[in-house]
């Protein structure tokens, strides 16, 4: 009886869920409402987690609790620490969750919602959780090594190296793109200047209050970081409003950039425990809050879906980025469905941490389900504001205008209603000079966030306030992860000049640290430079650039992945990986061949340097312009060859695999795995990690 219950009870989930599902897919006419997009993705998730994932577990890793972990066999109290599956899967999660499943949706959505919505729960499900979840059970079965190790180890030294320069070329796009999003959102908005330039000043305090003054006191030090974080939002408005202070934290594009320049240097080089650890501790309240918030609100308000399924720019000519439904939708919405960046997280801390192996299905597939979650309410946030504001908040002024009554003439033409006074009343109400031409998807999605929650809590006379504690909650997630990439990335050039010079590579050698630091700030900061001048806003050749390399990434992690399947002899089960493997691989070169040879100029770096040229060569550039164009020429030029570089190199490494493919399957080399011996654990079966908290 107990049995048949329970097939009725996930029966009547799956057809909830495959209803909503279909109601968000058909619905046509009036506004859809928000709760189809929460019903579908809760329940499809749960269907997803309870079948697909226990069937990964059991038959395609067939995981085995007997087996002792890293964090048993290591254990150093250091970087092997056996943690409580709860614990870790709050650390997994602060790590994976960067600003990919906020802004990649919002920016999605100029195609309309059903694409994207339909690609981040249906590509996590398949692609993104299996991702995670496989690289973490790898990892965990090689002592924690990284994905360049494994890479090297089981398909070859050449394929290892090429994975590690991949890897690190694709980190520089990432920290570039990303901290480009921090600032087109502080842009002339000293609110938000200010707020969060306080958190960075609360992190050091708690960093000394932690470590010196009060040391252990965690929840002590909590309810004071929380406190000042929430005075430091209130206290941006007075900054605002200040004729003097205004000005301090008013700044330009190019001022922040550089501002942001000077920021990773200095956190990628300061002690893990001044900045990084009590910032973070910090920022996992504040996620926890936000979502739990937001969440409570589509709940509580409903809103309505005022977007349409499909909008007039799945032809490719979109305002905010160029480019078609296929492949630039999957590529844009990048991380909350599947994030090359996660495989670096999942061989990366939580594999040393994890005390079964079995945790590895709710922690890597888990936490990967709730990040494309967040995905989906960041895509009923966006949506669910007027379609013409979302395109006046996120288009460049070169297509829309710099004036409230430029833009909705421009805007209107396109179909999207909208009132000039109703950019102004809007800008007023949250408390900006102008919310026009803020491309990068952080300010709409705040907007769309501030309207959800001042309707849970507060009403209008909130909304400026919540719509800078959205725009901090950005900004934070930004941070952390532009602080932990910086300093991985920073690991990653003292690693590979170590091969070089050994004591270059020597993580606690002063003048190697300070050497790394800057090369890989000023790497990514050239990109961010390149983004804050581009008159596009950068968002329409960067964020396409982003989601390439997230997307390569991702593939180089599947690519491993299957790699090992095979030698672990499950070939019948090779699908799971291959699939998503090879839909990867297909949309990333597809867009990698348009970005670079397309002959509109709005897509193709190529076409787009070139027209610049023509221009110039016609005199139709004032001659004041000319150098700040052939500057953003070469930039151009450069991404094409970026794109070129990687998508190469990837082609490279799937060339090396399917070589090793080849000559196992027709065994003319042994399938040889590199996993570390068996060793029989020695923990009792209910043991959750002492000090760190019970099951």
């Amino acid at each position: 009886m107990k049995r048949f219950l329970t097939i009725v009870t996930w029966l009547a989930v799956a057809v909830l869920g495959a209803g909503a599902l279909g109601a968000i897919a058909v619905h046509r006419g009036e506004p859809l409402n928000a709760m189809w997009f929460v019903v579908a993705a809760v329940c499809c998730y749960l269907v997803a987690f309870r079948l697909y994932s226990a069937f990964v577990a059991a038959r395609v890793l067939v995981l085995d609790d007997t087996r002792a972990t890293p964090s048993e066999r290591k254990d150093d109290g250091r970087d092997f620490v056996p943690t409580n599956k709860w614990v870790l899967f709050g650390h997994h999660f602060a790590a994976i969750a960067g600003p990919g499943p906020l802004v990649g949706p919002t920016l999605a959505a100029q195609f309309g919602y059903l694409p994207g919505t339909l690609w981040l729960i249906a590509g996590a499900a398949l692609a993104g959780c299996v991702q995670d979840f496989i690289i973490l059970f790898c990892s965990i079965r090689r002592d924690g090594k990284s994905l360049g190790q494994m890479a090297r180890e089981e398909i070859s030294s050449r394929g290892g190296f090429i994975a590690q320069l991949a890897v690190l070329a694709i980190m520089i796009i990432l920290l570039g793109v990303i901290a480009l999003v921090i600032v087109n959102a502080l842009k002339a908005s000293p609110w938000a200047t200010f707020t969060l330039s306080m958190t960075i000043v609360i992190a050091l305090l708690l960093g000394v209050y932690l470590r010196f003054l009060r040391p252990g006191r965690v929840l002590e030090a909590s309810i004071i970081g929380l406190a000042l974080v929430l005075f430091a939002v209130v206290a941006g408005r007075w900054v605002g409003e200040s004729a003097s202070w205004s000005q301090v934290f008013t700044l330009s594009g190019v001022a922040l950039a550089f501002a942001l320049i000077v920021y990773g240097f200095i956190a990628s080089t300061l002690p893990v425990w001044l900045l990084l650890a009590p910032r973070d501790y910090l920022i996992a309240f504040i996620k926890a809050g936000a979502f739990f918030i937001l969440a409570a609100g589509i709940l509580i308000v409903r809103p309505q879906i005022l977007m349409p399924p499909l909008t007039r720019f799945i032809d490719g000519t979109g305002p905010i980025f160029a480019g078609r439904i296929f492949p630039f939708c999957f590529i844009t919405i990048a991380c909350g469905a599947i994030s090359g960046f996660h495989s670096l997280i999942s061989s990366g801390t939580t594999p040393k941490m994890i005390l079964r192996e079995s945790h590895a299905r709710f922690i890597g597939y888990g936490a990967m389900l709730l990040e494309s979650f967040v995905g989906v309410m960041a895509m009923v946030a966006a949506c669910s504001m007027t379609p013409g504001v979302y395109f006046a908040i996120n288009s460049p002024a070169s297509i829309v205008g710099n004036t409230p009554e430029a833009a909705a003439a421009t805007i209107s033409a396109w179909g999207y209603h909208l009132d000039a006074h109703s950019m102004t009343d809007l800008a007023r109400l949250v408390g900006e000079k102008t919310l026009l031409n803020r491309a990068g998807g952080a300010p709409s999605l705040a907007v769309g966030m501030a309207q959800i929650f001042s309707n849970t809590i507060g009403g209008e006379r909130l909304l400026s306030i919540w719509y800078h504690f959205a725009i901090m909650f950005e900004a934070l997630f930004v941070l952390t992860v532009l602080d932990g990439g910086t300093r991985v990335g920073r690991f990653m050039v003292q690693e590979l000049g170590g091969r070089l010079w050994k004591p270059f590579g020597r993580t606690s050698w002063l003048p190697g640290m300070l050497i790394s630091s800057a090369a890989i700030v000023g790497a990514w900061g050239y990109f961010l430079y390149q983004g804050v001048v581009d008159p596009l806003g950068g968002i329409n050749s960067l964020w396409p650039l982003f989601g390439i390399s997230n997307q390569l990434l991702a593939a180089v992690a599947l690519v491993v992945a299957t790699t090992i399947l095979l030698k672990m002899g499950r070939l019948r089960w090779l699908w799971v990986t291959l699939v998503p493997m090879a839909w990867l691989v297909v949309v990333t070169m597809t867009a990698s061949y348009q970005k670079v040879f397309e002959a509109n100029p709005r897509i193709g770096f190529l076409s787009g340097a070139n027209q610049l040229a023509v221009q110039i060569a016609a005199g139709s550039i004032p001659a004041a312009k000319i150098a700040e164009t052939q500057r953003l020429m070469f930039n151009l030029r450069l991404d094409a060859a970026v794109t070129i570089v990687l998508a190469s190199m990837i082609l490279l490494m799937l060339i090396e695999a399917l070589g090793q493919w080849y000559a196992i399957l027709s065994r003319r080399r042994e399938a040889t795995l590199h996993e570390s011996p068996y060793v029989r654990t020695q923990w009792a079966p209910g043991f959750s990690g002492a000090a760190h908290g019970d099951d």
